[in-house]
Parts: structure tokens; C-alpha cells; sequence
């Protein structure tokens, strides 16, 4: 009921946050212009550790306890990780080109970043290859646990290698880093793609558990 509410205030502080930080917010005093690029890169790569994080959670909970819902949710999550991550990945390309110089490093954040790609893929790849779903589901879970590994290597990679990244603009135990007048855009950027994205998970959802348990007398009563 709520859930086009929910997308259209996302697609709402999206549109604001970009327009907001590409139209209005200062030019970068090193960077110039190219660092705008940022109100979509750092939302985007925030919500594909997020996502993932959510779907290890989910994964714990079907292997411990055996909620067919939380299998559910992981192949559910795992497109919506599938794009965030490109995102994330294709927009850091685009922003390395006249900062680095080149659209692609083999940077330890980037490359994790990559890996966390693969897996998003690896995950929707191994389900798919099981007749049997429930085997599947537990598979998964499995899989997703394992490499829930890479989310710190993700998050920590700046700090434990040397990397053309710079640390993060934003942190819970420290202030930001960044100035006020770009921050508030990209908090609203932030905002809009956590709303959107959590829609858009709701959606496919909702889809699946209705494809999955269509033999139900619950659906078939719901329809």
C-alpha cells in the first residue's frame, strides 16, 4: 500500500540531491567539476556493501533457524546488488579518468569492489543451477556467509593498503571531512537511493515470493 510512496520520495531527494549537487554545490579546489560525479558514486557504493551486508543477515537466519522467508530475501536482494555494484564500479571508471588518468586501476578498493560484483553474480548463478530449491536456497545462504568476508576489505582497504582511494568523506565515529555545502546534497543522495532501492527490493520481492509460492492456497486466495 505504502510502497509507490516510498519510490516517489525517493526518485523525489534523488533528483533533488543531483540536481542540487550537480547544478548548485562549489567546484572542488583540486578536482573542479569532475568530482560531482560523487553524488552518485558514494551512494551507490554505500548500498552495495549494504545490500550485501542485509543479505548475510538474511543468510544466518535461514541457516540457523530455518526462515524460508530469509532465503527469499537473498534472491530477492541479489539483483537489486547486482546493479548498484555496476554502478558503483561503472561511475568509479568515469570518475578515474581525469583523476587518475585512467578509467580502471587494479586499486585494492576497487578490486574488492569487483569481487563483491562476482559474487553478487555468483550467488544468482549458483541458485539457478539447482532443481531443487530448497538445496539451492541453502547453498546460497552458505555462499553468502563466506563472502560476507569481503565486506570489511572493502571498508578497511584504504586503511590497510596503499591506494589511490582517499579515506572516507563520511564515517559514524568521526566529523565529515567534507564541506557542508556539498555534504548536505549527498546525504539527500543518499536518502533518495536508500528509498528507492529499498522500494525496488520490496518489488522484486514481493514478485518472487509469489512466483515461488504460487501452488499456495495463501496466493491463489490473494489473487
Amino acid at each position: 500500500m505504502y510502497l509507490p510512496y516510498v519510490m516517489y520520495l525517493g526518485f523525489f531527494l534523488l533528483a533533488i540531491g543531483w540536481v542540487w549537487g550537480l547544478g548548485f554545490a562549489p567546484q572542488d579546489a583540486i578536482q573542479g567539476n569532475s568530482y560531482r560525479i560523487i553524488f552518485l558514486h558514494v551512494p551507490a557504493s554505500i548500498f552495495a556493501q549494504l545490500i550485501y551486508f542485509f543479505m548475510a543477515v538474511c543468510a544466518l537466519m535461514h541457516l540457523v533457524w530455518r526462515v524460508k522467508l530469509a532465503a527469499y530475501l537473498i534472491k530477492s536482494a541479489a539483483p537489486v546488488g547486482v546493479i548498484i555494484t555496476f554502478i558503483a564500479l561503472f561511475s568509479g571508471s568515469i570518475w578515474g579518468i581525469p583523476t587518475w588518468g585512467t578509467w580502471w586501476q587494479w586499486d585494492a578498493r576497487i578490486t574488492s569492489t569487483l569481487i563483491l560484483f562476482i559474487m553478487y553474480l555468483g550467488i544468482l548463478t549458483l541458485h539457478s543451477s539447482f532443481s531443487n530449491l530448497e538445496k539451492a536456497d541453502r547453498l546460497m545462504s552458505i555462499l553468502v556467509v563466506v563472502g560476507v568476508v569481503n565486506i570489511p576489505i572493502i571498508k578497511k582497504s584504504v586503511d590497510w593498503w596503499s591506494t589511490l582511494h582517499q579515506p572516507a568523506s563520511i564515517t559514524i565515529s568521526e566529523a565529515p571531512s567534507i564541506d557542508s555545502s556539498m555534504l548536505y546534497p549527498l546525504l539527500v543522495s543518499i536518502s533518495g537511493m536508500g528509498l528507492t532501492l529499498i522500494a525496488l527490493g520490496i518489488l522484486i520481492s514481493r514478485l518472487y515470493i509469489f512466483t515461488r509460492e504460487k501452488n499456495k492456497k495463501w496466493v491463489q486466495n490473494y489473487e
